[in-house]
């Protein structure tokens, strides 16, 4: 089980060779907001309508409290990823959408900063994410998703072993627009890299 430090917040902590992940804490804030301001033309174009405070205190403080919620109702587990050399935040990963029962699966989202993407980064935390929802909490099956045109993150998602599954037509409102997303599934029965295996760059 995941277990938690005595201010409550997730004592999990993921290793790879050049990254490692754990939860948001507050002291990420000033880390957060630099990268999410230098990087906002590089992402709006793939999430959710930025609100208009986006790049602010409050935005950090609204979603640290989401991932803290999420995290102790055992419904998502949100990472922040970290280089191992400087410890510079360079994105986030979630697993999310946790669903039990005779389903065992979950989706993964991802996101990474504009001067650090196309290092590997995020090739590495999928994996480490990977690891932990087969490895540690017993899932059977994630799943992921991008925007049609978003060759970047579809060519990650099959590097690290998922399978191209379909087209979910309208499957997200992105950047204010309802979008069609290519959709992928991984099984834990399936091959798939170790961090720190050789890889090709994203």
């Amino acid at each position: 089980m995941l277990g938690f430090l005595l201010d409550r917040t997730p004592a999990v902590r993921l290793v790879g060779p050049r990254v490692y992940l754990r939860a948001p804490r507050r002291r990420d804030r000033k880390q957060w907001l630099e990268i999410r301001r230098v990087s906002a033309d590089f992402l709006r174009p793939w999430e959710p309508l930025w609100p208009s405070d986006a790049t602010r205190k409050s935005a950090f403080k609204r979603r640290l409290k989401k991932f803290t919620s999420d995290w102790q109702h055992g419904v998502a587990h949100g990472f922040f990823v970290f280089e191992r050399d400087g410890d510079a935040l360079v994105g986030g990963i979630t697993l999310s959408n946790l669903r039990r029962g005779v389903a065992q699966s979950g989706s993964i989202g991802y996101w990474t900063g504009k001067p650090y993407a196309r290092r590997g980064y995020m090739t590495e935390a999928v994996l480490l994410v990977l690891g932990l929802a087969f490895d540690e909490l017993g899932l059977h099956r994630v799943e992921a998703a991008c925007l049609t045109d978003n060759e970047a993150s579809a060519g990650l998602l099959l590097k690290c072993g998922f399978t191209e599954e379909g087209l979910a037509r309208q499957y997200l409102c992105i950047d204010g627009k309802w979008q069609d997303h290519r959709t992928f599934g991984i099984l834990h029965s399936d091959r798939r890299l170790q961090p720190g295996d050789p890889q090709p760059r994203e």
